[in-house]
């Protein structure tokens, strides 16, 4: 598969959409007109927020990089809005540092924000990316469910329809991705199976694989490539920190790095996508398929990576243990609620076998951000966003889980270990 990168330097307003010298130029009457498609949708605003601007977008809902299918079957978000096929062949065009940021009225109270300067800059990947942010607001006396659905189908609607607009442009850089074939034997390289786990416990804690609701799933194993084309997609309303947004999967640097190091220095079995339920029959269900997964592909180790906080850690522990009998290592990825000092115990459960634990950081250190002059979105949910918070002369004291992607399992962040 090739990624076709195309770096943009700035996004505006124009009568007429295109992409033109880096610039990305929209036209917002044509993506309302496309929103509000969707009867569940009774108004929408767009905005823009860039680097660097005091701005702050919340509540944050997800994020989206827009891409679209040049070459090769089926299309970008397969089951959302392009056609459900298999895809992750033939090539992708992508639009760089540019994200679109589905914003609104509240659906649960777990939701981010993302401030466009200052000190809440730090912690949130997308304050360095050009964002456009839809602010909708569903029709009165919708169910939250239905909110949800319509929220996140006109985020990739618009995401796909922007990245139509690098169908034709040459990008500025190819890269290639491929998965040899795996020998059956003969081999001194490790081979290495990733298991993400997707929240799937309804409460709008949803994730779609291929369109599909993974509340309905077993662990499922993809092909890597097929992440890049937006086979994964969340729909989740858990707390900023720690949500994988779409834009999350698009760019998942563990699939990146495995894939850079496939054939070289290990082999990179493939991907058993983990569905994170609620019962605990469910969970011991779903760690011994996705173990059994692993065990058909010859896994020698796996990559361990959570999605939200406190019960995720059973299954991560849980897959961990069932590998561990079965002669597989784990390396396990997630963050750590180890209140504001640190000192308090960071994951609700742990085991022997999980010997080698990547901590992302902790979602209770406070920090003391300013007010923004401008707010997109509605700034009272601050007061319901989960992340203890209180005003300190016109300022704001927050946990950094408030802030979206601070402590994102994948690694995809901005936080950083430093030996002394």
């Amino acid at each position: 598969m090739k990624l076709g990168k195309i770096y943009v330097k700035n996004v505006e307003f124009d009568e007429r959409a295109r992409i033109e010298n880096h610039n990305l130029y929209i036209n917002e009457e044509e993506i309302k007109k496309l929103v509000l498609e969707d009867e569940r949708i009774a108004k929408i605003d767009v905005r823009l927020a860039k680097p660097g601007e005091k701005k702050r977008i919340i509540p944050v809902k997800d994020v989206i990089e827009p891409r679209v299918k040049v070459e090769g079957p089926g299309g970008i978000f397969p089951g959302i809005v392009g056609p459900s096929m298999s895809v992750g062949s033939g090539i992708t065009q992508v639009l760089k540092n540019v994200a679109v940021v589905t914003v609104g009225r509240i659906v649960g109270f777990q939701e981010g924000m993302i401030d466009m300067s200052g000190p809440g800059a730090k912690y949130s990947p997308f304050s360095e990316t050009l964002n456009i942010a839809l602010v909708m607001d569903p029709k009165e006396g919708i169910e939250k469910h239905a909110h949800e659905e319509a929220v996140r189908i006109a985020g990739h609607k618009v995401a796909a329809k922007m990245g139509e607009l690098a169908k034709n442009v040459k990008p500025d850089e190819v890269e290639t991705f491929e998965v040899e074939p795996i020998p059956a034997s003969g081999t001194a390289l490790s081979r290495i199976v990733y298991v993400p786990q997707v929240l799937a416990q309804g409460l709008l804690h949803d994730t779609y694989v291929y369109g599909v609701d993974c509340k309905g799933m077993l662990p499922v194993l993809l092909n890597p490539l097929e992440m890049m084309d937006g086979a994964i997609v969340s729909g989740n309303c858990v707390s900023g920190c720690d949500k994988n947004t779409t834009y999350h999967y698009l760019n998942d640097p563990v699939v990146e790095e495995l894939l850079r190091k496939h054939g070289k220095d290990l082999y990179f079995a493939g991907v058993v996508v983990t569905p994170c339920k609620v019962r605990l029959a469910e969970k011991e269900k779903c760690a011994d398929y996705a173990v059994k997964l692993c065990s058909m592909l010859h896994a020698d180790g796996l990559v361990l990576t959570e999605e939200g906080f406190g019960n995720p850690e059973i299954d991560m522990m849980m897959i961990c243990r069932k590998a561990k009998a079965l002669g597989i290592e784990s390396v396990l990825i997630g963050d750590e609620y180890a209140g504001p000092d640190g000192l308090s115990q960071g994951i609700a459960d742990t085991t022997p076998e999980a010997d080698a634990f990547v901590s992302v950081g902790n979602a209770n250190e406070i920090i003391e951000v300013p007010e923004m002059e401008e707010v997109i979105g509605d700034d009272k949910t601050l007061e319901i966003l989960a992340g203890g918070r209180k005003k300190l002369n016109g300022n704001l004291l927050t946990e950094i889980q408030v802030f979206t992607g601070s402590t994102n399992a994948l690694g995809y962040g901005k936080l950083r270990c430093y030996e002394y």
